[in-house]
């Protein structure tokens, strides 16, 4: 029986060598059939996944190959590639993140490009699941195959009932830090002291504490998520200044503006909160020793 054709996808073509020479460096590709085409995305060695402006050319390609029918047709002789191509290109521009939605399509595209939507069923579904190795983000990009299927149904592109079998989900957390656990945790990343090796004088060779703290950020970090109940994405995008695309802690008002600017917002809700007063103090003088003007 002969191997389904793969649709179009990324590859991370390596550098070719003449001799020990590198005549060419390692670039990421897309892969379509036997066509290789540039993504304009050099890789860099330890590279495992592709960069997203590689994600968002292998999308263009995708939108810009299926071109479908406006026909009403009947399931089995629609590509999935058509329905996920015109989801794309219709909702693109109002989702929160578009890198993200346009991985998530690449990913579909990858595993049920070049099958037919008739073909869509529980036991498809749960390949794909079992495929992705995370039931979250199967989940995830399953809801927006489904989505996509109902766009083209809407749009009255197609004939018949096609239904996406989504997995369970998974079990809330029932598991929290106590008070003690966390200030353990806060207490060993103030008090931790960076080891460094003399290389020189009578104590050469011998290993030694510094003044040095690597993980005094990571006390801010976990004392802003527990104090205010904000996501690690929002915290690690904070600053005491206001930029597009970071989350803003004012520090003259006491408010944390979670929402990164720039950003839409999500059904994740993330109001501005106040900071407790025992926190805020501990930031402003973080600020006055130059520590950092992000969190």
């Amino acid at each position: 029986m002969p191997r389904s054709r793969k649709g179009p996808r990324l590859w991370k073509r390596p550098a070719r060598r003449r001799g020990r020479k590198i005549v060419a460096t390692a670039v990421w590709i897309i892969k379509d059939g036997g066509r290789h085409i540039a993504t304009g995305c050099v890789a860099k060695p330890g590279d495992r996944s592709p960069p997203p402006e590689a994600e968002k050319a292998l999308a263009d390609h995708i939108a810009a190959k299926y071109r479908p029918s406006g026909a009403k047709r009947h399931i089995d002789e629609i590509d999935v590639a058509d329905v996920l191509s015109i989801y794309f290109v219709a909702t693109q521009e109002r989702q929160a993140s578009t890198d993200k939605f346009g991985a998530r399509i690449i990913r579909l595209n990858n595993f049920f490009g070049g099958r037919m939507l008739g073909e869509i069923n529980s036991e498809l579904c749960s390949e794909y699941a079992r495929s992705r190795y995370n039931r979250g983000g199967a989940r995830r990009d399953l809801e927006d195959l489904r989505a996509a299927i109902r766009h083209h149904a809407k749009e009255n592109l197609h004939d018949g009932m096609v239904h996406v079998t989504l997995p369970e989900k998974g079990l809330p957390r029932e598991r929290w830090l106590t008070r003690s656990e966390a200030a353990k945790l806060i207490w060993t990343c103030l008090r931790t002291r960076e080891v460094q090796l003399i290389h020189r004088g009578k104590l050469k060779g011998r290993r030694t504490a510094s003044q040095k703290r690597p993980l005094i950020h990571l006390a801010r970090f976990i004392l802003l998520g527990l104090y205010t109940g904000t996501r690690a994405g929002a915290i690690a995008s904070a600053s005491t200044v206001r930029d597009h695309g970071r989350s803003f802690v004012d520090l003259d008002a006491g408010i944390f503006y979670r929402l990164a600017q720039g950003k839409k917002p999500t059904n994740k809700r993330q109001p501005p909160v106040p900071i407790a007063p025992r926190l805020l103090a501990h930031l402003r003088r973080w600020q006055r020793l130059g520590l950092s003007s992000t969190m």
